[in-house]
């Protein structure tokens, strides 16, 4: 569990395959083992007999169990229900990239397999309505050791920039070979400041994906509103017992928007990325793969005055967003995934739509 000043020890879960020992027959005599054999199969017939005998009396004894289940131990974690409303957070763009606002609910089909969902509830002025949860995760590995100063500045200008005073919460910890809370949700800049800035310890591994799962599995999906996961990272995973998809899909289940912030050039340069059109290599993959699936986006660039621009767009996109509930038609939980597409009507050609791409199907419990 992420707990504030705690580390998740991905070590501890990493169990070596047990040894194995080859036996050895011998001195083999046909005759002899064939009567050893069979009065083996006599002897464990018997005590079968004896220990089955024994049960069948105990259990006469025992009153019959109760057709209602008892309530879970709360040690063992929450009760996990289904979910049975799917809500998306979508933006629409013109050709120009400008956010489109004055849509309604008849404007949108939503699509799941390919079959019509019929809008349950839909809110235009969402930002008026749901608070917005941030968890902001920065990358403390090695390779980012030279790029911490810039990553805290990344970190404070988003958060800065994002957050509505007095209605958002923020909460800010860090990965490497451990993935650690040092805020929780507050909406106090100053305690945020503090521990963003306090950073000082590097770490000797990268567990990305880990920190992506844990948060969202155990901050994201207890919270009402709005979840978004902004990460402040170079993009590269050595040492997660995650991989990608299953980052992607915890996300998913929790309703939470990833959005990436690449700093693997830190002030040196720009560097190709989302913003230019082309991804450098597999880490940059990765961290649009994750935004991308999630509704979110990733930025590539070691430019701060590039970075706020980019902020202040998240900060547009997220008051403009769209939110639409549905109920699925398809019932079953059958951990399938569930692609979802949203188009608009007719009379409405050259817009772009933006939300994720779909979710699993599994028995799960999130906060309204």
């Amino acid at each position: 569990m992420v707990v504030k000043g705690q580390q998740l020890q991905p070590s501890e879960h990493r169990t070596a395959e047990p040894s194995r020992t080859q036996g050895h027959l011998l001195n083999y005599n046909p005759e002899r083992m064939s009567t050893v054999l069979l009065r083996s199969i006599i002897k464990c017939f018997s005590a079968v007999c004896l220990v089955a005998a024994a049960s069948l009396a105990v259990c006469a004894q025992q009153p019959k169990a109760s057709p209602t289940p008892l309530p879970q131990d709360p040690q063992q974690g929450p009760i996990r229900i289904p979910v049975r409303r799917v809500r998306l957070p979508i933006t629409v763009q013109d050709k120009k990239g400008n956010f489109v606002p004055g849509l309604t609910q008849h404007d949108f089909i939503i699509l799941e397999d390919k079959v019509p969902q019929t809008i349950e509830t839909f809110s235009d002025d969402i930002a008026q309505n749901l608070p917005l949860y941030v968890a902001v995760l920065m990358d403390t590995s090695p390779s980012t050791a030279g790029k911490l100063k810039f990553q805290q500045e990344s970190a404070m200008n988003f958060i800065q920039t994002v957050v509505k005073a007095r209605k958002d919460r923020v909460l800010f910890g860090t990965f490497d070979d451990e993935v650690t809370l040092l805020q929780d949700f507050t909406e106090r800049l100053d305690l945020l400041d503090k521990a963003v800035y306090g950073v000082k310890k590097m770490g000797k591994q990268t567990a990305l994906f880990d920190a992506v799962w844990e948060f969202c599995d155990q901050k994201m999906r207890s919270v009402p509103g709005r979840r978004v996961l902004l990460l402040v990272t170079d993009g590269e995973d050595t040492y997660s017992r995650a991989n990608i998809r299953d980052a992607i899909e915890i996300a998913q289940r929790t309703e939470t928007t990833i959005f990436a912030i690449s700093t693997k050039a830190g002030f040196l340069s720009t560097v190709p990325g989302v913003e230019a059109g082309t991804v450098a290599d597999k880490k940059d993959r990765d961290l649009l793969t994750l935004a991308e699936e999630t509704g979110g986006a990733a930025f590539f660039t070691g430019d701060m005055l590039s970075l706020e621009r980019a902020f202040n767009r998240i900060s547009k996109e997220l008051r403009a967003q769209y939110l639409v509930t549905y109920d699925p038609t398809n019932k079953q939980y059958d951990g399938s995934f569930r692609k979802i597409e949203v188009k608009l009507a007719d009379g409405h050609g050259g817009l772009k739509v933006k939300t994720k791409k779909g979710y699993p199907a599994v028995a799960d419990s999130v906060a309204p």
